[in-house]
């Protein structure tokens, strides 16, 4: 049998014959490496350095098309420090919705700690 014929019900029914839950648990680890591999290669242009997009999928809507440059990536690889450009810089500190983030005045590029997840930045070209 080659990938191309197995189907989702397949996989279901599979699953559905495993005898206890340390063989799902084994499953879902399984499931949860291939997820973090396919999660890896989509996002590797997303280095450090590079500019980027937050996309409308990250559930804080203030930062939702902001811009700016990707800093180092987490333990995990899933999220990244994220520094604003300017413009954005301002779009935030002024943000009526902005109820969390703190903008001091005369910061000109703020950093968002704690790391955007990798799949709500997207790369985009230097305007340049």
């Amino acid at each position: 049998m080659s990938i191309d014929s197995i189907s989702m019900k397949d996989v279901r029914e599979f699953i559905a014959t495993l005898p206890d839950a340390a063989a799902i648990a084994e499953v879902q680890e399984a499931s949860a490496e291939r997820l973090q591999e396919l999660t890896q290669a989509a996002y590797a242009a997303l280095v450090a350095g590079s500019t980027a997009r937050i996309t409308d999928d990250l559930n804080r809507a203030c930062l939702r098309g902001l811009t700016g440059t990707v800093q180092e990536r987490n333990r995990t690889k899933t999220r990244a420090g994220f520094l604003l450009d300017e413009e954005s810089t301002q779009r935030l500190r002024t943000d009526p919705r902005n109820t969390r983030f703190k903008v001091p005045e005369g910061v000109k590029r703020f950093r968002l700690r704690g790391g955007i997840p990798i799949a709500c930045l997207e790369l985009i070209e230097d305007e340049d």
